[in-house]
Parts: C-alpha cells; sequence; structure tokens
C-alpha cells in the first residue's frame, strides 16, 4: 500500500499527548522496574535453581539478544498491523514472559522465559514511542517526549529498595508476578486513550534483512556480553568479527533494498545523524555507570548492597528533576547550545567520580551523582526529539527502529568497555579485583569518550529543531505597539 506523509489514520479525536505519553511510559515503567528489581535478587534465584550465580547472566543476556533481534522489526511491524494493535499485544508477549519466567523452575526454563519477555520489550518501547511521535505536533515534541520518560524513570529509583524487599519478604518469583497489573493497566489504557495510528506501508517486509541484523547485532551484543566475563574473550572476539561480518553484508544487502528492515539512508538527514553519533558516544558512557559505581562502591569502598543502592539512587533522582524544566530551557537557548554545555558538564561530573574515595561524604558523592544525572538526563531528552525534526511522517517507524537498535547497543558497548578497563587494569596491576586506580581509570577514559560528543554537538546548525523547542521564536524581537 503507497502512502505520504499524510497518510496516518486514527479512530476517533486525538488525545492530549500527556494522556497519550503516560500510558506508554507504563510500558516503560513496567520494563524498568523489571530490569532494576531482577538485578538485586539474581543470587537468591541462583541459589534456589541450583545453579552458580555467574551462570545467572544467560537469563539477562538471552532477553538482551531477544531485544537485538528484534527491535528492527517493530518500526516495519508496526505499520503492518498499527501502532496501538501492536503495542498491546507487545505487552501481553511480555506479560506471558514475565508468568513462564516465575514458574522456571530451571535455569534453561527462565533462559527461554526470558527471551519471550524480550520480545514484548523489543516491540513495547519501540512501538510506543512510534505512537508519541504521530500523535503530537511538532512544537509539542519535547514535552510530550519528557513526560514519555519521566514515570520510566521511577523504576530505576523504586527497582534496588524494591528488589530488597521482595526478596528478603516474599519470593523472587514476585517479581515477575508484579508486572502483571502494570501490564494491564497499560493494555487498558492504550485500547481506551491511544488512537489507532497507522503509518503508510511502503513495501514488503524486509525477510533478509530481518534475518541479517539479527545475527549480525545478537553477535555484537552476545559478544560485548562475554567480554565482560573473564575467560570467554576467544568466544567474545569470534562473536564480534561474525557480527562485523554479517553486519557488512546487511549494509551491502539494505543499499539495495526497496524497505530495508533498517534504513541506513536515514543517516543522510542532517540533524538525525548527528543525534545518532553523539547521542551514542553519550550512551556508551551511561551504559557502563549502572554497571561500573556499584562495584567502585561495594568492591572499592566495602559499602553494602543496601548503602550501594542508596547512594546511586542519586542520578535518577537527578534524571528525573531535569524532565521539568528541558522544554523551558530548550526554549531559550535551542538545541545546540545546550547540547554543548550540557554535555560539558555531564562530562565533567562523570569524569569527578573517577576522585571518589572511601572517606568521601555519602553527600558529596550523591550529589556529584545527582548532576550527572540531572545533565545527562537533559542530553538525552534533547538527542531524542532533535532525531525526528526533520523525519517525515512516512519514515518516522523507520527512524524509531533505527534510533531505538543503536540505543540498546551503545548501552550494552558501554557494559563492555568498563568491563574491559577493570579486566586489563586487574591483570596488570596483578590483583584478585580492581583496585580503585582502576576504576579511577575507567570512569576517565568514559569521561572522555562522552565528551567527545561535544564535538559533534557543534554541528548542529544555531536553529536546529527550533520547530520543536520554539527557540526561534523566542529570540525574535517582539512587534512594536
Amino acid at each position: 500500500m503507497g502512502g505520504t506523509a499524510a497518510a496516518v489514520t486514527a479512530e476517533g479525536p486525538a488525545r492530549g499527548f500527556r494522556v497519550i505519553a503516560l500510558v506508554v511510559a507504563s510500558a516503560m515503567f513496567m520494563q524498568q522496574l523489571d530490569g532494576t528489581v531482577l538485578t538485586v535478587a539474581l543470587p537468591t534465584m541462583a541459589r534456589d535453581l541450583g545453579v552458580p550465580a555467574t551462570n545467572l547472566s544467560l537469563a539477562l543476556t538471552s532477553y538482551l539478544l531477544s531485544l537485538a533481534l528484534f527491535i528492527p522489526a517493530s518500526g516495519a511491524l508496526a505499520d503492518r498491523f498499527g501502532g496501538r494493535n501492536l503495542f498491546c499485544a507487545a505487552i501481553g508477549v511480555f506479560l506471558v514472559g514475565s508468568i513462564l519466567c516465575a514458574q522456571a523452575g530451571s535455569l534453561p526454563m527462565l533462559v527461554a522465559a526470558r527471551f519471550l519477555q524480550g520480545i514484548g520489550g523489543a516491540m513495547m518501547v519501540p512501538v510506543g514511542r512510534l505512537i508519541l511521535l504521530r500523535s503530537v505536533a511538532r512544537k509539542d515534541m519535547v514535552q510530550a517526549l519528557s513526560w514519555l520518560v519521566m514515570p520510566a524513570l521511577v523504576g530505576p529509583i523504586l527497582g534496588p529498595p524494591l528488589g530488597g524487599m521482595i526478596v528478603t519478604w516474599l519470593d523472587w518469583r514476585w517479581i515477575f508476578y508484579l508486572n502483571i497489573p502494570f501490564g494491564i493497566a497499560g493494555i487498558a489504557g492504550a485500547l481506551a486513550l491511544i488512537p489507532d495510528i497507522r503509518g503508510a506501508r511502503t513495501g514488503r517486509f524486509d525477510t533478509v534483512g530481518f534475518l541479517l541484523s539479527g545475527v549480525a547485532l545478537g553477535c555484537l551484543l552476545f559478544g560485548f556480553e562475554l567480554a565482560s566475563r573473564p575467560g570467554t574473550g576467544r568466544v567474545a572476539i569470534v562473536l564480534a568479527i561474525v557480527g562485523l561480518v554479517v553486519g557488512t553484508a546487511y549494509v551491502r544487502h539494505a543499499r539495495h533494498s526497496v524497505s530495508p528492515i533498517l534504513d541506513l539512508r536515514l543517516m543522510r538527514i542532517p540533524t538525525f545523524r548527528l543525534s545518532v553519533i553523539a547521542g551514542s558516544l553519550t550512551r556508551i558512557t551511561q551504559g557502563a555507570q549502572p554497571f561500573l559505581l556499584p562495584l567502585m562502591l561495594q568492591l572499592g569502598f566495602g559499602l553494602s548492597p543496601a548503602r550501594t543502592g542508596t547512594i546511586t539512587m542519586a542520578s535518577a533522582i537527578g534524571a528525573l528533576a531535569m524532565k521539568a524544566i528541558a522544554p523551558r530551557v530548550l526554549r531559550r537557548f535551542g538545541f545546540r547550545r545546550s547540547l554543548i554545555v550540557s554535555g560539558l558538564v555531564s562530562s565533567l561530573s562523570y569524569a569527578t567520580c573517577a576522585f571518589f574515595r572511601p572517606d568521601w561524604p555519602a553527600g558529596a558523592i550523591a550529589a556529584v551523582l545527582a548532576l550527572s544525572g540531572f545533565f545527562t538526563s537533559f542530553q538525552f531528552t534533547g538527542y531524542n526529539a532533535i532525531a525526528y525534526a526533520e523525519v517525515d511522517d512516512v519514515r518516522m517507524s523507520a527512524a524509531t527502529s533505527f534510533y531505538a537498535t543503536f540505543q540498546q547497543l551503545m548501552l550494552s558497548l558501554g557494559i563492555c568497555t568498563a568491563a574491559m578497563v577493570l579486566e586489563v587494569g586487574t591483570v596488570v596491576g596483578g590483583t584478585g579485583q580492581p583496585s580503585l586506580a582502576v576504576f579511577s581509570c575507567a570512569f576517565v577514559i568514559l569521561a572522555v569518550i562522552s565528551g567527545s560528543a561535544i564535538l559533534w554537538n557543534r554541528r548542529f546548525d544555531d536553529d536546529a529543531g527550533a520547530a520543536m523547542s520554539g527557540h526561534r521564536e523566542s529570540t525574535e524581537p517582539a512587534p512594536s505597539a
């Protein structure tokens, strides 16, 4: 079925973007809460299943692998079946996977259930974002995206203490049952409040591209995961090579495909290209922080997991605080200047983590983390909005799939980068575990990577994304009386 940018239909009157954003955010909240709560419970789960705790990483890896396989297809499937329909179906699949996880009596069953959960997760967030982007005017897009991520940021805040309470007072299986009420609420809200928006179908489903991209991304993500564990370096290198070779085959395929599953031609759009590149550099650092910081506080400082969780919550609290003022900042200063300044402050505050030592007051550490979360969150709000500033409605589904794929890949690469620095530093130092100096080195390296995004931020035009931020209108002189 052909179509143009106007080929979008909706059932009934369009709802306010805040309502749609909050409905979509319910799925993001469920996914974020599930992930953060689960990490706290891994040792207890391993004991009950009768396997070493390190083997439970397979359950995390199977979820990542499922995301890599199915995120690229999310946009095309949304155009084919309708965004609202696919969004509700994705929540349903996620809930079925959650129930099977709770019923798992062995590690293989848990791994399979987590893979099924990942299929739902791969569709929920990209399709939900696509629904929102197609439901709002460009001038409201920054506010809409801010409303979208605010509830999702609550998940990392509630996750660690909630996980500890569940493991201590209940059974770890309740972690997965907890998803049921949130998922049912999300489906009910979507059916009642979200219009049935469909994009124009521009061609047949790219089956060959789906297989090639899935193998390439799966090998890369699985290789990144193995690189973070000792003794699996050779396997990780092999997987990375296979991923790169198959990825090259996909690039050649995409050049000759009418509707590739990941449309590389989107990188010709200046604001989209700069957002992908600069956002990827920032996300490498952000992906590393949840892995690196708790290890430093527990291994380097000797803090308990509970104490560590309390301190690291400051990052999420800072991120949540930023969302309320991001639209006003962008309206006043525009995307280019705002991203340059926020990138600088975020990288400097992240580098400050390299100087953390056990004698630092907990309040001072929390303040630095809150500052880092505050400005890093602003960067993501800016990148997530300006990426779509010049994308028309016909290519919006392809753009959301492409962007979500790179988000997941870079977050995983961040974990791999931090783990490699720690492992190399430990081997060079000849110690059984990373020293504080090694942690400091890792923070500095990652801060430099994040800071390099500023070079790309400088390439945005001064009026880039003006239709979204309102910056152009706010800087025009007021008409004389």
